[in-house]
This record gives structure tokens, sequence and C-alpha cells, in this order.
């Protein structure tokens, strides 16, 4: 794994798990959750570290965690797997909506 992948990958878990500790609910948590074990599912045994996330504003971090994940493509993962994991994404989201 090229740095530049670890990166994002990176960036995409600490999104996720961010999504996960705010999230108004515990089904929306717990699906948060299930896509950060796809996200390390795909990568296997490569898996970097969870940054801490200084943002609170759940808006922002779907969007981050949306573009990190669209950004894995570049990084060679198949597009059906990377709008898989986007679809788990939309899913939590609509269990997380107040």
């Amino acid at each position: 794994m090229l740095l530049a992948h670890a990166v994002t990958v990176s960036e995409a878990r600490s999104y996720v798990a961010a999504l996960a500790d705010c999230a108004l609910t515990i089904d929306a948590s717990i699906e948060y959750d299930r896509v950060l074990l796809q996200i390390d599912f795909i990568h296997g045994d490569y898996i970097p570290a969870i940054t801490q996330v200084q943002v609170t504003d759940r808006e922002l971090l779907f969007s981050v965690a949306e573009s990190a994940i669209e950004d894995l493509v570049e990084h060679g993962i198949d597009g059906l797997t990377v709008e898989l994991v986007l679809d788990m994404l939309y899913a939590a989201r609509e269990l997380d909506a107040p």
C-alpha cells in the first residue's frame, strides 16, 4: 500500500468512526461501524490507524467520509466494491436522520 492510499484509507476510517461516535441512535452507530468493518475487510491486513477528528458537524463528517471512500477507486479498489460501501454509508445516514 502506497502512502497516498494509506492516507485515504485512514481518512475514510477516521471520519466513519467519528460518525459512529456522534450518531443519534444506537442503530445508526452500528451501521457506521459496519461500514468501518467493510473498509477494513477490503484492505485485509493493511489497515492504517484511525486518527482523532476535531470536527463535530455531522454533515461535514459525512461529506469527508464519502469523498474519501470515493477516492479509493483511484488507489485500485474495484468501483463496484466502493459503490457497495457508499451504499452502506448512505443506509447508515438514513438511520441517523434527526
